[in-house]
């Protein structure tokens, strides 16, 4: 899906750029062997994320200017729990920030909604919105959860799990937390993210000051998260991935909304100052690049969905193997007697 938001400069070789444009690419990876304990390990400054949250939040206007893609991945999440057709009592939604899950559900699919965020500025930030289901507003941090063993139905996230420093170690709590056959829906960004801007950012750099800095965070692969969710003790999990594209007038104003939306770098290890003749460059490089015939750039947001269900003793479970009483081999071939539908059917 594509949303459009409404001097001379020295660049690399061409050649040069794209041999680089793949390999500069990041992502966050994660131990799932079977005889390994994820280990806890820092890569973000949580207090960092909580100020940015904070400071994002105190321009309301601005803010809310830039919920359209946090709005979106919260509409696709709840697209995905209507799917379950089961009406909860509560549902606990982990980095709720402003409320973009709360504007899309209903009495229908839950009696109350719990929002938890590690900053209150942006829980509190839309506290006078009536929405169409209560909701309740606690000052929650991700990584570490206040909920008792098997008391939650549901648990959601949209567009926040990527902050969490020990992803396997949430996945766990979360799992804990819930009832048995109780679910867990989230959406994150995925590896793939702003890798446009990624890479314009560290040519620009090393063409400008010899050397690149982690300028955008490191986030989780596709590939990992089913062995996460499966070593955390879920079932019956899924995992799909799906990308939103936005159009900018230029890299300067992605920026300016990436900063606005409060998902600025929150790595332990970044700079915090930005050359402008390597801002400069990188969007002259950005545009060269990855520019739309229109004068604009696009900015992709890869979004990885997963899901994951509570073992219960109720769940509809495969039946063994080697059960099935007849053969499918032999169905295809017309073999059992019976003829299958042609193509025409």
């Amino acid at each position: 899906m594509t949303f459009a938001i409404p001097a001379a400069i020295k660049l690399p070789s061409r050649t040069f750029a794209q041999s680089l444009r793949f390999s500069l690419n990041r992502s966050r990876y994660y131990s799932i062997g079977s005889n390994t304990v994820p280990a806890a390990f820092q890569v973000f400054n949580r207090e960092t994320k909580r100020k940015q949250k904070e400071r994002a939040a105190s321009n309301v206007e601005q803010s809310r200017q830039v919920d359209y893609v946090k709005d979106e991945v919260a509409f696709r999440v709840v697209d995905r729990l209507l799917d379950i057709k089961r009406e909860f009592n509560e549902v606990v939604e982990l980095g709720a920030g402003c409320g973009h899950i709360a504007k899309h559900v209903d009495t229908d699919m839950m009696k109350k909604l719990i929002m938890c965020d590690m900053s209150e500025a942006m829980l509190n930030r839309d506290k006078d919105v009536e929405y169409e289901v209560p909701v309740e507003r606690r000052v929650v941090d991700e990584e570490h959860l206040p909920f008792e063993e098997n008391s939650l139905e549901c648990v959601v996230s949209s567009l926040s799990m990527h902050w969490i420093n020990d992803l396997p170690g949430a996945m766990i709590q979360i799992q804990r937390s819930l009832k048995p056959d109780g679910v867990f829906i989230a959406g994150l960004f995925g590896g793939d993210t702003l890798f446009e801007l990624r890479t314009s950012l560290q040519l620009a750099e090393l063409d400008r000051e010899g050397g690149i800095s982690p300028r955008v965070s490191p986030m989780a692969d596709s590939r990992d998260l089913g062995g996460l969710l499966s070593r955390a003790g879920f079932t019956l999990t899924t995992v799909d991935v799906d990308e939103v594209t936005v159009n900018y007038p230029s890299a300067i104003e992605l920026m300016e909304d990436i900063k606005a939306m409060g998902e600025s770098n929150a790595v332990i290890n970044r700079r915090g100052f930005l050359r402008r003749d390597t801002l400069m460059a990188a969007a002259a490089i950005y545009k060269e690049m990855y520019g739309n015939p229109d004068g604009t750039v696009p900015a992709t947001f890869q979004i990885l969905y997963m899901i994951g269900w509570k073992p219960s003793p109720t769940q509809n479970k495969p039946l063994d193997r080697g059960s099935a009483k007849h053969s499918l081999k032999k169905h295809l071939e017309g073999e059992d007697g019976i003829v299958p539908p042609s193509k025409s059917e």
